[in-house]
C-alpha cells in the first residue's frame, strides 16, 4: 500500500461519517474518469479558483 492510500484509509476513519462518505463518492468518479481515459476535462482546483476569484472581484467602472 503506498502512501496516498495508507493515508486517505487513516483519513476516512477520522472524518465524520457523512464527510468519509462524499470523499469516498469523489474518488470513485475520478477513478471513472481516469478509467474512460476523460479526467483531463475535470476543472483543476487552480482554475475553479480563479473563477471564483474572478467572481468576487469587484467591478470598478
Amino acid at each position: 500500500m503506498d502512501a496516498l492510500t495508507e493515508k486517505l484509509d487513516i483519513k476516512l476513519l477520522q472524518w465524520k461519517p457523512e464527510v468519509a462518505d462524499r470523499v469516498r463518492q469523489s474518488i470513485l468518479e475520478i477513478i471513472e474518469l481516469a478509467d474512460r481515459d476523460v479526467l483531463d476535462i475535470l476543472p483543476s482546483r487552480a482554475v475553479e479558483q480563479d473563477v471564483l476569484e474572478s467572481i468576487d472581484e469587484p467591478t470598478t467602472r
